[in-house]
């Protein structure tokens, strides 16, 4: 799924990113609020840098909680699990196919060519990648996206935003900042 970034959708990610979106596509995925939780980027940035997070997940609660989940050891876990569980490993690699034949639909950068995002497909790099796959492409396509966006659980019981744009922070439920590896 991928729809246009509206003049509203801009505005919520600047809110929700703290500093205005760079190439995006469109939103990947919203969340139950209505608000954009994850953009879809071009591959090649305007000032030309090849960019292959491709799915970029924006929603500042969803950040806040993968950013707790990568501090308790969760992707050195799932890695570890990948070297074991062969039917898992062919799963993600599957799913790494599966983002870099959404990313080519964006454009192909030959700098980027072959490598996915997040430590696909033999690793666990960043779980606001995978999990932001998962928003995206929906369940079944990234198991270990499934998984943490299971772990994240209901970030979006209170909305993402203030209705008024402001800090989503103010009431102390999330950080200024997120995360995210960018």
């Amino acid at each position: 799924m991928r729809e246009p970034l509206t003049a509203e959708d801009e505005t919520t990610v600047t809110a929700q990113l703290q500093r205005p979106p760079r190439g995006v596509a469109g939103v990947a995925a919203r969340c139950p609020c209505g608000k954009p939780s994850v953009v879809a980027t071009v591959p090649r940035l305007a000032d030309g840098t090849p960019f292959p997070t491709t799915y970029y997940l924006t929603c500042p609660r969803a950040t806040s909680a993968c950013s707790t989940l990568e501090s308790q050891g969760v992707m050195a876990t799932m890695t570890a699990r990948l070297q074991e569980d062969e039917a898992l490993a062919a799963a993600y690699r599957s799913a790494h196919e599966a983002y870099l034949r959404d990313r080519a639909e964006l454009g192909e950068v030959p700098e980027i060519a072959g490598v996915s995002a997040g430590g696909m497909p033999d690793r666990v790099k960043c779980l606001h990648v995978l999990v932001a796959h998962s928003l995206a492409a929906g369940p079944g396509v990234n198991p270990l996206g499934d998984e943490a966006l299971a772990a994240v659980g209901e970030f979006w019981r209170r909305p993402c935003l203030p209705d008024d744009g402001g800090d989503p922070s103010a009431d102390g439920s999330a950080p200024a900042t997120t995360g995210e590896h960018r």
